[in-house]
């Protein structure tokens, strides 16, 4: 098993390794007193890993009560938010217990939205299922849900007293599912560490799962140290996503997060090489990648499509945007220009 600290306040620990789901329990005691703890999970991962972390956590002595909501994006709403807010009310939880986020990304922002928001604010653990959420949702404390307007509207930062990650989670996905960890990992590395990404160029991420999230985990938390609330730094990891959450919400949310990311990390990349801020070589190398790891690198939506779903994007601020432009494999810059200009940089990023 290895470690990662997150050096903000208070720090925690994100820890990765095989087959540790089981200590799950003993684990959460070094950080938590026993004592009540509601595990979020969805109908999915229900049926794979809660019973196996119920029992964790009751051998260690806490007393865990478990809710399963079902299993989507389309579920990931203040509707659902209010339902895991009421069960948690009715255990009772108090400010001395916890909740524990058990799943993908979906439940690791609401769970967290619930415990930041749960008399005003109580703690949680993060136990990821996915690859994608492993490298990038577990880990910072962003949380939300989504309103009809746009992914991730309403939400808060609340940070996890611990992140449990077991690889061996990432056997029960789908290969779209895995593809959407390599996406964001991928993403990763454009921005911070080249040789996270030449794991992905030139080997098989399969063999070295461990030290891809305990990369891409460093490389985030690097980046949250500096900046936790997102007033400059931090917007380095919305690398691809204002053109990926654009699509992701025109496909209705039937393309999946990762997929959406790749899309948006290709089209960034376009856009760079024809704008002169990256050569042609780096761009091909970053759509080779992409494509080598199952992903996506264009979708049939056209510019202007595209720019209308990005008017209501959280990364607006009101008539500007920040925008991260990579320039070579490890260095990205923030860009700041104002929202109509943006359309632009989609037609570039197109085909």
């Amino acid at each position: 098993m290895v470690s990662v600290m997150v050096k903000v306040a208070p720090a925690y620990e994100v820890l990765i390794g095989k087959d540790i789901l089981k200590s799950a329990g003993t684990l959460m005691k070094n950080v938590r007193p026993i004592g009540k703890c509601a595990v979020i999970t969805d109908t999915n991962v229900e049926k794979l890993y809660l019973e196996r972390v119920l029992s964790s956590l009751k051998e260690a002595g806490f007393d865990p009560h478990a809710y399963a909501f079902s299993a989507g994006e389309e579920h990931k709403t203040m509707e659902t938010l209010t339902d895991i807010l009421d069960f948690m009310s009715e255990i009772p939880l108090t400010r001395s217990d916890f909740v524990v986020a058990l799943g993908g990304g979906v439940t690791g922002d609401m769970a967290g939205f619930a415990a930041g928001v749960y008399m005003r604010g109580i703690p949680f653990i993060q136990i990821p299922t996915t690859f994608l959420a492993a490298v990038d949702s577990s880990v910072g404390g962003k949380t939300a849900v989504d309103l009809k307007n746009g992914k991730n509207l309403a939400g808060l930062f609340h940070q996890p007293s611990l992140v449990i990650t077991d690889i061996d989670t990432f056997k029960t996905l789908t290969p779209e599912n895995y593809a959407c960890g390599c996406a964001e990992s991928i993403k990763m590395g454009v921005i911070s560490d080249p040789e996270l990404f030449s794991i992905f160029e030139t080997g098989d991420p399969s063999t070295y799962e461990i030290e891809i999230v305990r990369r891409a985990v460093q490389a985030k938390a690097d980046i949250v140290q500096r900046d936790e609330k997102e007033a400059g730094d931090r917007k380095l990891l919305n690398l691809g996503h204002t053109y990926g959450h654009s699509v992701e919400k025109l496909s209705r949310f039937t393309l999946p997060h990762g997929h959406a990311v790749a899309v948006g990390l290709a089209m960034a990349a376009r856009a760079a090489e024809k704008m002169g801020d990256m050569d042609a070589n780096t761009k091909e190398r970053i759509l080779k990648t992409l494509e080598k790891n199952n992903l996506p690198v264009a979708l049939e939506f056209d510019a202007r499509e595209i720019y209308q779903s990005s008017l209501n994007d959280k990364k607006m601020a009101g008539s500007s945007l920040s925008i991260i432009v990579p320039n070579e494999i490890g260095r990205c810059e923030i860009r700041k220009i104002p929202a109509k200009e943006f359309e632009k940089y989609i037609e570039l990023g197109m085909q």
